[in-house]
């Protein structure tokens, strides 16, 4: 684990970051709040292009929980069986679709406690909706924000706690509403799990990681 980079070292790395994507954005099809906390939950454990396939042909008759729940868990299985567990997460998504109906009216809430309550949704899950679409600074840690964070010094941990903790408490506030997508990202193209581009990394000279490829 590197250590924590310092305050002008992060701002470095994120006015690079800012500087090359201005405006980052997820890569996960959706229309709306819901249609993205649906996409989300069926991600895990996931690709967004597999998602993304699964879901070209499901959103368009299924935007809205009620849409969804007239579908039917059988009739969204046969949309999203490429997709990993997809028995179990077309059982959460439709008991999600019928709790945002009686809890939410039919709304997706912008409370993370109120997004953790529904099946299928972890604070990963809430995180991601309350960034992407509440604009919140919400910090969704999954694997690729959990090596780079750790690898580069920007935000080590032990855990994913720990890493959302230490982005929330060390990145600096002008950059804290798109941290998520400029490490994702970095993550998914440039320090990658098992040969980082180091030669072309943005962040190189500010990276804490010793075995830098060459």
């Amino acid at each position: 684990m590197a250590r924590q980079l310092d305050y002008p070292a992060m701002q470095r790395i994120f006015a690079r970051f800012r500087d090359l994507e201005p405006e980052p954005k997820g890569e996960l099809d959706h229309v709306n709040a819901y249609t993205l906390l649906v996409a989300v939950a069926l991600s895990a454990q996931a690709t967004d292009v597999g998602v993304n396939r699964a879901t070209r042909n499901l959103f368009p008759i299924a935007d809205t929980p009620q849409k969804m729940l007239d579908l039917g868990e059988e009739g969204l299985i046969e949309h999203i069986r490429t997709i990993g567990l997809y028995r179990n997460k077309a059982k959460n998504v439709i008991r999600l679709s019928q709790l945002l109906i009686e809890r939410f009216g039919g709304e997706v809430p912008s409370s993370r406690a109120a997004l953790q309550s529904l099946p299928g949704v972890g604070r990963k899950t809430a995180n991601v909706v309350l960034n992407m679409w509440f604009r919140m600074p919400a910090q969704a840690v999954d694997t690729h924000i959990f090596r780079v964070g750790n690898r580069t010094g920007i935000a080590p941990g032990k855990d994913e706690t720990a890493v959302e903790r230490a982005i929330e408490d060390n990145v600096p506030a002008e950059y804290q509403q798109h941290a998520h997508h400029w490490l994702i990202l970095h993550g998914r193209y440039i320090c990658t799990a098992r040969k980082p581009r180091c030669t072309v990394c943005p962040i190189s000279a500010e990276c804490q990681y010793e075995e830098k490829t060459t």
